[in-house]
């Protein structure tokens, strides 16, 4: 068996903190740069104009330390050096800007308060954009470098996993996948392994913890035990009370979370949140004006196309040309979407609300050509328009079957936390028509945990190449 330095923790934090003065070197090299580059931009280039004299080169510099010194007060306390193997990059943009900020912040107030001759709003906001756009650059470079070396091996910490079950497999699955964070699993530790755990390295039990921490160098545990032996977690923590390890608890609530896990704190209390949508605040207004900007677009393009095929329902078949029914939306909340006709007026008249089904008899003849090509969709760019629904999320359903897939489908009405769409994650995998719930409502779970903007446009651009022309689409 292969045996590890007993100062491997030491060594760890080491590296650990050569990384943090990497970091803070450079942070203040490229604000120091930023500074100086402002000026240049400002009073050199002529981008824009002057009218007055401008001030000498000198006072840039006399600043500098100054300004130097308040950047690394102000990246400080806005969370910017808290090195650590899972933070993600997003986590590093929100505290290098808030860093920015707050520098720019401090560096108006100094220099009002100490009535510097070297003042220029102008020159401030070059400094801003530069400092911010330098730093997350470099920081990302170093992260991508540093991935790099930890996937080939290099700059590596070890850790173990407490639990031999689904959880903790999982977990060393996870590990695996993210070897960019350069964790890597020694083995499982457990005081109950069964006899379905033979394939695990099972290194001994909680009561070995101290004598595998010294032999491996281990620094991270991770305590990943099913939900009925969460009792145990107290005792592990406990083991390792003389240990200078990092404890992590990973959460057994699959089937309870619907949506995604959240943290908070009450007067010293922690909270989990299991079901919060991420739709909120900036994030609301944020789709919204791309649901109305997006949507005016559309319907000014595709007007003449519009136009054309209501005429084609009105003349290829009785009746009228939209088709308003009643769906399900945010909230659970009613609202009437609109469709081109592509059945007859009376298709329901004697079964009611029925799933739609491939070669249905009741469409009429260019009705199946509207469902074909998922034309008959396009009236619902106005209910977006209304607020009704929006242009990305998940499919709205019909009242009478929400009741129906809200008692026989996990974690169904978490869909109504975020508006309706025209298109979907769900749709542009091929879950649609009369495909599996359960798999539609996974993909619809997932785009609303993991919703960005930027999703919202991916998922546009695969419904123009994936979503209008499929199997499914009847």
């Amino acid at each position: 068996m292969d045996t590890y330095p007993k100062d491997g923790v030491t060594m760890i934090k080491r590296r650990s903190q050569i990384l943090c003065v990497w970091f803070v070197l450079s942070d203040l090299l490229f604000t120091a740069a930023a500074w100086i580059a402002a000026y240049y931009m400002r009073f050199e280039t002529g981008w824009v104009p002057l009218v007055k004299d401008p001030p000498d080169i000198s006072l840039c510099w006399s600043n500098l330390p100054l300004v130097v010194l308040l950047a690394g007060i102000a990246y400080r306390l806005t969370g910017q050096y808290a090195i650590h193997r899972l933070r993600r990059f997003r986590e590093e943009v929100v505290c290098v800007l808030k860093g920015t900020f707050l520098l720019s912040l401090l560096v108006m107030a100094t220099v009002f308060f100490l009535h510097a001759r070297y003042e220029s709003r102008v020159t401030m906001l070059f400094f801003v954009v530069l400092t911010a756009t330098s730093v997350l650059a470099a920081r990302r470079l170093s992260c991508v470098a540093i991935r790099y070396l930890r996937s080939r091996g290099y700059n590596q910490t070890h850790a173990v996993i407490i639990g031999t079950g689904r959880v903790a497999r999982k977990t060393a699955r996870a590990l695996l996948n993210a070897n960019w964070m350069g964790i890597k699993n020694l083995g499982f530790v457990d005081d109950q392994p069964s006899n379905w755990t033979g394939d695990l390295d099972i290194l001994g039990t909680t009561a070995d913890l101290p004598q595998l921490i010294r032999q491996y160098g281990i620094e991270h545990v991770f305590i990943a035990l099913p939900m009925t032996r969460f009792h145990e977690a107290r005792h592990v923590y406990d083991v390792l009370a003389q240990s200078l390890v990092e404890v992590r608890l990973v959460a057994d609530v699959p089937n309870l979370a619907g949506l995604s896990l959240t943290t908070a704190n009450l007067d010293g209390l922690p909270l989990i949140g299991l079901r919060e949508s991420p739709h909120f605040g900036l994030n609301i207004l944020v789709k919204r004006v791309m649901d109305v900007v997006l949507s005016s677009v559309a319907l000014v393009v595709l007007s003449p196309i519009l136009c054309l095929l209501a005429v084609l329902v009105k003349l290829t078949s009785t009746g009228p040309v939209f088709y308003r029914q009643e769906r399900a939306g945010l909230n659970g909340e009613s609202f009437f979407m609109l469709k081109f006709r592509s059945m007859r007026v009376d298709a329901e008249k004697q079964t009611g609300a029925v799933w739609t089904q491939k070669d249905d008899p009741r469409r009429t003849r260019f009705g199946t050509f509207l469902r074909s090509t998922s034309l008959d969709e396009l009236p619902q760019l106005i209910n977006v328009m209304m607020g009704d629904m929006s242009l990305v999320g998940p499919r709205p359903e019909r009242p009478v079957f929400v009741q129906q897939f809200s008692k026989t489908i996990p974690n169904y009405m978490a869909r109504h936390c975020v508006k309706a769409g025209i298109t979907g994650w769900a749709q542009v995998h091929g879950w649609r028509g009369n495909t599996s719930l359960r798999k539609r409502v996974q993909y619809d779970l997932y785009y609303i945990t993991h919703w960005t903007p930027w999703l919202d446009i991916r998922i546009m651009w695969m419904t123009v190449f994936k979503g209008l022309l499929h199997r499914n689409a009847y």
